[in-house]
């Protein structure tokens, strides 16, 4: 295990982590757009909206799918706790956010090949954290500087290779990004530092954790560093994990996981 797998969490957090400024105005301790969702799948990006709306003051939430009425109902069915945005304020929500989640529940087809880079392109200095189905259609030359999540068979769908960390390693280094791989635990690495998360449990392997993962790397990445937003997100992400496990077993889903993480942030340090 690397070196970076071991931290010291209260240093970390008072010299990395930004926090909440007691005179903070909303807005200030960040803005997200998270973009997602399909005809089928509306629980993706519903949980990744809802996880970062732990950290972040703002989530605006944009679906290029042609039912987004439909969409938009069945999540706030769920919460409240996103802004709505069509198609023609897309750009300009862009521009305002800190950070743009791309991705969960995304369908795999040429119009989302074209929104994904074409937004990459167009924004270059912007923040983006990709999962899912983003990272199946986006252009690899377009990723530095940028973060993504990706599960073992993304990752080879994506990089061309198997996932480990020795791979994931080499690949954030050619492509300049940060790489946050979801396999038996999480791998974190800028090409030259790594981090092996050693908490979560088996109970995580169930669909959706994955996408609260991304919820929380994007929201601390509006405000902090793409490696050590990554790490941090890992960390607060199976902390959570191990406060469902502890709690209620393995009987446990990525729900439950949402209710553990304020718990898990204060333990980060993170109040």
């Amino acid at each position: 295990m690397h070196a970076e797998s071991r931290f010291n969490r209260k240093r970390f957090i008072q010299s990395v982590i930004a926090k909440p400024k007691p005179h903070s105005r909303k807005g200030d301790n960040g803005v997200l757009l998270a973009i997602g969702g399909s005809r089928h799948i509306h629980g993706a990006p519903l949980l990744a909206v809802r996880a970062a709306a732990k950290i972040v003051d703002i989530v605006y939430f944009h679906s290029p799918e042609k039912s987004n009425a439909n969409l938009l109902r069945k999540m706030r069915e769920k919460t409240a706790l996103f802004i709505a945005v069509d198609r023609k304020g897309l750009q300009k929500t862009v521009e305002k956010s800190d950070c743009v989640l791309i991705g969960n529940g995304l369908e795999v087809n040429a119009q989302n090949r074209r929104l994904v880079n074409g937004l990459l392109k167009r924004h270059p200095q912007k923040r983006f954290v990709l999962d899912a189905g983003a990272l199946r259609v986006a252009d690899k030359r377009l990723l530095r500087n940028r973060i993504v999540a990706p599960h073992a068979g993304e990752f080879k769908a994506l990089f061309g290779c198997e996932a480990n960390g020795k791979n994931a390693k080499a690949m954030a280094a050619k492509w300049g990004c940060v790489v946050l791989l979801k396999k038996g635990g999480c791998f974190v690495t800028d090409g030259r530092r790594a981090y092996s998360n050693a908490n979560g449990n088996a109970g995580m392997t169930k669909g959706g954790t994955g996408d609260v993962l991304a919820g929380l790397c994007a929201a601390l990445y509006c405000r902090n560093a793409a490696f050590e937003s990554a790490k941090a997100a890992a960390w607060v992400n199976g902390r959570a994990g191990d406060g469902a496990f502890k709690a209620q077993g393995y009987a446990f889903d990525a729900e439950d996981l949402l209710v553990f993480i304020p718990k898990a942030l204060k333990a980060f340090g993170w109040r």
